[in-house]
């Protein structure tokens, strides 16, 4: 009777981490270039009261064995990649990949982080940076007097200075990184990913080429969460909680039930 408890209690847990998952993908409904997360599980291990195919005579062996499973544990959280829509902004610093591909940003640590966040800004040096001063890898500096500058589906960046739109200068090439397996980075938060094993190792390329998806300036990446997805997995996840904590009860009662008798 005791087995049941403990089963039970192993749905809860699975469950209350399934709504916190949902619930952290619901709260950056609204990041750019969020990706939804999603809980895997997986049973756990079995008691093996009975073996199948154990030998009932000389002649004859059990056709099924008997087991009983001891409950459900989350195995892991995995991202979908898949990219958001693309909200027209209009902002000269706001950029988005249409298609496979991440920015690379620079980390005061001398690391390089990834990120699909393509609304940037420009510190005190003219520097591209992010939101949280992070600057863009390879660095592009806007010349002083900048009047207007122009991002390429390349990558190319371009600018006007003092409006002399007769002899617009060459400032830089932003250059993306792929992997072969993206749900493999380490998120750290502020929309940037780490590489790690498991993602391998980076293939920097050329926007637009190489199945890279191209740079479009005047937008950016809005989250790919579904809200309306999101409470119906919120919903199945609250009820699977109740169903457990009804387990829990039954068992409760059934062994009031025992201590009466």
């Amino acid at each position: 009777m005791m087995r049941s408890l403990w089963t039970a209690k192993t749905g809860m847990d699975a469950m209350q981490f399934n709504i916190d998952v949902v619930s952290h993908n619901l709260a950056n409904v609204n990041t750019n270039g969020y990706k939804r997360e999603r809980a895997i599980f997986e049973d756990l291990m079995y008691q093996n009261l009975r073996q199948a195919g154990g030998a009932t005579s000389q002649q004859t062996s059990l056709p099924s064995g008997l087991y009983v499973g001891t409950g459900t544990q989350i195995v892991a959280t995995v991202r979908n990649h898949s990219v958001g829509n693309l909200q027209k902004t209009d902002g000269p610093l706001d950029l988005a990949i249409n298609g496979d591909g991440f920015f690379q940003i620079a980390l005061p640590n001398g690391t390089t982080a990834y990120t699909r966040d393509g609304a940037f800004q420009v510190n005190s040096q003219g520097t591209i940076v992010t939101s949280s001063g992070y600057e863009l890898s390879p660095a592009i500096q806007v010349p002083q007097g900048t009047t207007s500058i122009t991002f390429a589906k390349d990558g190319t960046v371009s600018a006007i200075v003092n409006n002399n739109a007769a002899a617009p200068i060459q400032v830089g090439n932003i250059q993306t990184a792929t992997f072969i397996n993206p749900p493999g980075l380490e998120s750290i938060g502020g929309n940037l990913y780490l590489e790690t094993s498991a993602s391998g190792a980076p293939t920097v390329g050329t926007p637009g080429t190489n199945g890279l998806g191209a740079i479009n300036q005047g937008y950016t990446e809005t989250s790919n969460v579904n809200a309306t997805e999101e409470l119906i997995n919120m919903i199945q996840a609250q009820r699977a909680f109740e169903l457990n904590s009804k387990a829990v009860t039954t068992t409760d009662q059934m062994l009031a039930k025992l201590s009466q008798m």
